[in-house]
């Protein structure tokens, strides 16, 4: 109950700011029709969060003739976490990663890269799906997707603002149009900062859970600790070009640790204590 009501709370944040930023961006009216748009934006996201997520990706759905070891792989962990089996689609990216989303575990979905079939073994891959199928029988990816959705427009509405300050947009008096153009000017600069702190909260202690769930149904934690220090190494050295950074809280490791900047606000906790973990969880009787 705890995670439930930290999870409303940082939804709550998040919508709020969407809601500030409207009131900053058209006064009175902008309020009204940010706090419409927000309702829709949260209800909405609960439905289609999961084809939103996938599209933002560019995510096809694999055929079982396609890989059909992959889809075993995958069933067999769906029926040892006692769920039914996702729905597995495929990202043409050579940078390694996975992610799962969807509503519940009924309309479920685990995306992998290209580059990560490529790149790991069975075991690994293995420990990467389990991995996302803890997610989803944790009931983790509903809030992360809707929180993706909800800061992607937090982030979209910060950059009309910037725009309409860039042309002049707001009042015409001489003061009050200075005294908004400052304070648009903070919410540019602020609220992708404050949308990414609010996933960021939301996310970090998931992975840790996901980790040990996935390790637990694989009986093998080495495999996914040695799969994140694969992923953890090659995202560092390669930037992905098909992956959307709106959803790098999806993902098993942030596909863009490797700039500096988004480091600073990673969802993600550090892959060396995630690392660690795992071998503590291998050295248990």
């Amino acid at each position: 109950m705890t995670n439930q009501i930290k999870t409303f709370v940082l939804l709550a944040l998040l919508s709020g700011l969407f809601i500030v930023l409207g009131s900053a961006m058209g006064g009175r009216t902008g309020l009204i029709i940010a706090f419409a748009f927000s309702l829709i934006m949260t209800f909405g996201s609960y439905w289609f969060s999961d084809s939103i997520v996938l599209r933002m990706n560019n995510a096809r759905e694999l055929s079982p003739t396609e890989s059909p070891a992959l889809y075993r792989m995958v069933e067999q962990l769906a029926i040892e976490a006692n769920i039914p089996r996702p729905k597995l689609y495929l990202i043409e990216d050579p940078v390694p990663n996975a992610f799962a989303t969807g509503r519940n575990p009924e309309h479920g979905v685990v995306a992998v890269t290209a580059g990560l079939i490529k790149l790991l073994n069975p075991d690994e891959i293995k420990g990467v799906i389990a991995h996302e199928i803890a997610h989803i029988k944790n009931r983790d990816i509903l809030v992360q997707s809707v929180a993706v959705v909800i800061g992607s427009s937090i982030v979209a509405i910060a950059n009309m603002m910037q725009w309409a300050a860039i042309f002049g947009v707001g009042s015409s008096n001489g003061e009050n149009r200075n005294g908004s153009f400052l304070g648009s000017l903070l919410m540019i600069i602020l609220a992708p900062i404050a949308a990414s702190i609010i996933q960021m909260a939301i996310s970090r202690s998931r992975e840790y859970m996901a980790d040990a769930t996935g390790a637990s149904l694989t009986h093998n934690p080495l495999a996914l600790a040695s799969a994140l220090h694969k992923i953890d190494a090659y995202s560092r050295n390669a930037h992905s070009t098909a992956l959307n950074p709106a959803t790098e809280s999806l993902y098993i490791i942030n596909p863009f640790s490797g700039r500096s900047i988004a480091s600073l606000f990673s969802t993600h906790p550090a892959t060396e204590d995630r690392i660690r973990k795992l071998e503590e969880l291998n050295r248990r009787p």
